[in-house]
């Protein structure tokens, strides 16, 4: 009944998110680069856009393709070590490596916060792993959805974008929590400083049992990502993405089932994977 509770409640919140978009009228966002002609004025959010007209459609984005999509966008992330030995995207890097050290250090005060504190039960309570699960499976569900009915091309490729994005960062996420193997904060014993978390717990193929990094920052952050860039056109589209991404992310802090710094480099793989791998053809 819970369950079945939390994913009605996931569905109806993507459903108002997707409606509110389609809303107004959409206009391409165009590339920061490139200066391309704007549409023309006749296609709407409700039809579909040719690619030759709209820089941020990718015609290879189907069912069929999906896998292989998958697959050359994981060629891209795993050979990006790389591009770093060339000198390419250094600082960016560096400077995600050097946030996620710095909030390692600040994880034990933080998590021995949120162990004694009771000011955020309500919270937890509402923005429990299982909705915030739900709610970032809903919301390409519901876009995908909306494409069918309303015969609207363009939102059901962002919805297949949306799924490429979350494999995308999925994959890596999973590879990382095998190799960190971090005991989750509620797994701590108790009186314990909430240090050496590291290379401890015991770990399922698929990354279960390990805190580091989020896999729902991560997911959140993609799916976020595909909507923000695809939907960019209306101004407070970014806004309320990233917003419900942060608020997702963040929630499994006072849930103590992650540490900040698990958040922040779920959240950064994210972002980075889906706005330079999955969407490079789309910008």
């Amino acid at each position: 009944m819970e369950k079945a509770k939390t994913l009605s409640a996931a569905l109806r919140i993507s459903s108002l998110v997707i409606c509110a978009t389609m809303a107004c009228p959409a206009q391409v966002l165009l590339p920061r680069v490139n200066v391309l002609p704007e549409p023309p004025a006749q296609y709407s959010s409700s039809k579909a856009i040719p690619p030759s007209a709209n820089p941020l459609v990718n015609g290879d984005v189907t069912w069929k393709k999906l896998p292989f999509n998958i697959l050359r966008d994981q060629k891209l992330v795993w050979l990006f070590p790389i591009d770093l030995a060339k000198g390419q995207h250094f600082i960016p890097a560096a400077a995600i490596v050097g946030t996620t050290a710095g909030l390692v250090q600040a994880d034990p005060p933080a998590m021995r916060y949120f162990g004694r504190t009771t000011d955020w039960n309500r919270f937890d309570e509402t923005f429990n792993g299982a909705f915030t699960g739900s709610l970032e499976a809903a919301v390409p569900a519901s876009l995908y959805i909306f494409g069918l009915v309303r015969h609207d091309s363009y939102a059901e490729r962002t919805a297949l974008l949306a799924g490429e994005a979350y494999a995308d960062s999925a994959i890596p996420h999973v590879v990382i929590k095998i190799a960190a193997r971090r005991i989750r904060p509620n797994a701590v014993p108790f009186g314990s400083d909430y240090t050496h978390t590291f290379f401890h717990s015991t770990v399922s193929p698929f990354g279960k049992g390990s805190s580091f990094p989020s896999g729902h920052a991560a997911g959140a952050f993609s799916i976020a990502t595909v909507i923000a860039r695809r939907y960019g056109n209306h101004r407070w589209v970014p806004f309320a993405a990233y917003g419900i991404a942060a608020l997702v992310s963040f929630s499994r802090v006072p849930d103590r089932a992650h540490y900040p710094s698990d958040v922040f480099l779920g959240a950064a793989l994210g972002y980075v994977i889906t706005r330079y791998d999955t969407l490079r053809e789309n910008q």
